[in-house]
This record gives structure tokens, sequence and C-alpha cells, in this order.
């Protein structure tokens, strides 16, 4: 039997790594593999080495390989830690998904917030990182302003726990920092609480995190693109032409030869009016077909247009997401737009 790495995937799609709850493929634990004749050599990457758990996946891996290619197959498996991989705290991460525009007022917050609620809605487990340092919303956004996460030891190091709030993990440069006064930081003081949020917190295992980024093309930018592996960037933008403007220099940045992060497509904020007694009319007070013709400039897809509800505002400042409510037409979208951004991660 010919020894395809489609197929030794799928066989060791069904070992799991019960410490994180999923299989080995999913949680991004297999490493370098390499198929030659009857042999078939790869590494299993675990958080430590000292665990019963190393040498049971292990085991567990090389059986299924061989009872499917036969007893004389030759498995070589080679356990390696996150530490040696450069992983870190990130491993259990599946999907990174960058939130991003490239000027405020678009709703980019709101956008990064409602997502993960609709993501979480739809059945995965999601993180959100506020990583709009100069304008932090999501303690506002989900109640948790009077909050603080915990700390907990790891390995030695002192770890950041995120707030869980509807069940989304949530932390935000907001919950260090004093947010009536203005931030004042230079480029490299900024990107080092990015790399803390990410680096330094205990985020387990999700299917999504999603990093709410800050408006324009600047260094925090520049570093999630340079330091992380990003499953892709939703660009967020209104009906006018002045927005997106800004948000094709977003685009182009993120397709640059050095910073390609995959752009997933386009959310039109603020595509039409629904009034709360007629939730079935849309006025499309800014002009209809912007989103379309944007999406189309950029070259790709318009993941979802989301309606202007008197609801919006009213819901993000008492700390209630409005995708939390399932009647709401904006909750609708919303969900619509996380079916769509995990149809288009996975296919």
């Amino acid at each position: 039997m010919l020894i395809e790495k489609s197929k030794v995937i799928e066989v060791l799609k069904g070992v799991i790594y019960f410490a994180k709850g999923d299989n080995i493929i999913d949680l991004g634990m297999l490493d370098e593999l390499e198929i030659s004749g009857r042999q078939i050599k790869f590494r299993l990457v675990f958080p430590r080495l000292g665990e019963p758990a190393v040498n049971i996946v292990s085991n567990a891996a090389e059986k299924a390989l061989k009872e499917v290619f036969g007893p004389e197959t030759q498995v070589e498996i080679t356990p390696i830690t996150e530490k040696e991989k450069g992983r870190g705290p990130l491993a259990g991460v599946k999907h990174i998904i960058a939130v991003a525009s490239g000027k405020g007022g678009v709703g980019k917050s709101t956008v990064a917030a409602n997502l993960a609620v609709a993501l979480s809605r739809s059945g995965a487990k999601v993180g959100l990182v506020d990583a709009d340092i100069y304008g932090p919303s999501v303690p506002i956004m989900f109640g948790i302003v009077d909050e603080g996460p915990g700390m907990v030891e790891k390995e030695g190091k002192q770890m950041i726990v995120p707030i869980e709030k509807f069940g989304i993990r949530l932390l935000s440069i907001g919950f260090f920092v004093d947010t009536d006064k203005p931030l004042i930081w230079r480029g490299p003081m900024a990107t080092s609480a990015l790399n803390q949020l990410l680096k330094d917190a205990d985020w387990g295992v999700l299917d999504y995190l999603i990093i709410d980024l800050p408006p324009g093309t600047g260094d925090i930018q520049l570093t999630l693109a340079q330091s992380y592996s990003i499953t892709g960037a939703v660009v967020v933008t209104t009906p006018q032409k002045v927005a997106f403007a800004d948000v094709r220099r977003a685009a182009t940045m993120f397709r640059q030869d050095k910073l390609t992060i995959p752009l997933l497509g386009l959310i039109e904020n603020m595509a039409y009016f629904t009034p709360s007694d007629m939730p079935g009319k849309k006025y499309f007070i800014f002009g209809k077909g912007h989103g379309e013709g944007f999406a189309n400039a950029l070259g790709i897809p318009l993941i979802g247009q989301i309606p202007i509800v008197e609801q919006i505002s009213e819901s993000g400042d008492s700390g209630s997401p409005i995708a939390l409510d399932e009647d709401s037409p904006v909750a609708k979208a919303f969900l619509e737009v996380a079916l769509r951004v995990k149809s288009l991660i996975h296919n």
C-alpha cells in the first residue's frame, strides 16, 4: 500500500491528546512529517516532556498507523516541547483572526466583539484580545471595567489568566492602564504590550483567537504580521468612500511580501438602517452596493453586511454585545458572518 501524507494525517486525527481535549492534528501538534517508502517519520509537539501523556499519545499514534498501513511499517516519532518549537502559550490556539480597519470610527471594535460572540454561539471556543492600545473598548463592551485578570504560575513563570465572560476569554490593555488618561506610548512600548497579551497569557485551547487591532498601519500591525502565525485578517469598512480609501491601505499592508497575512474578506458595517419596529426593512441611507464594490476592488469576498440599529450602541455601553440577542437582526447578521468566516478558513 502506498503511504500518502493525506492518509497519514487522516489516521492521526483519530489520536486524542486528552489534556487539551482534541486530536493531535487539529491541535497543531504534528511537525515535520516525512514519508519514505514504508517509513513514517515526524515530531509531536507537547507543552512539556515529563508527563505520562507523551508516551501515551506517541504509542497511540504508532499503533494507529501500523493498524492501517501494516505492522511492517516503520514509525519514528520524536516528541519535542513547545518551547523547542517556539510556540509557547499559543500552542493550543488553532486559528488567529485579526480584525482591522484603515481608520477609526467604522465600528471595528464592535465588529470584533460581536464576531467573537457569534463564533462562540456557533459552538466554537473563542478568545478576544483587545490590541487597540490607544482606545481599548472590550472592558466596556463586556461589562468588566472594574475587573482584572488573574495570575497563575506555569513552569516557573507567572502567566496572565484571561477573564471569561459569555463563554469568551478576554484580555485588554484596558485592564492594566488608567483608561481615563491618554496612553502616550512610543512604538516599542505598544508592541511590548501586545506581546504580553499574547505570549504571557494562559489562553489554553481555543478554536479562534480574535485580535481587535488599532486603526491604521502602525507598529502593532507590523509586529502581529512578523511575529505570529495569523490565519487571516478581516477588514471592516463603512459604505463611505473616505473609509474605504483607508481600508485599502490597510489591506495593501497585509499583502506586502514580508508581511503576508491572508485577507479573508470585507465586512461592511453600518450598511443599512433597520428600524426596531420594522426589522424586515432595510434603508440604505449611505447608498447601496458600496460593500460589494469595495470587496471587488480588493479582490476579496464580502463576508457580510451589518445594519445600523439603535440597540448596537446601547448593548455595547451596557456590557452585553448585541450578538447575544438571538432575536435581533444584527445578531443574525453577525451569526451569518461567523459562519462565513469559518467556511473561508476551513475550505
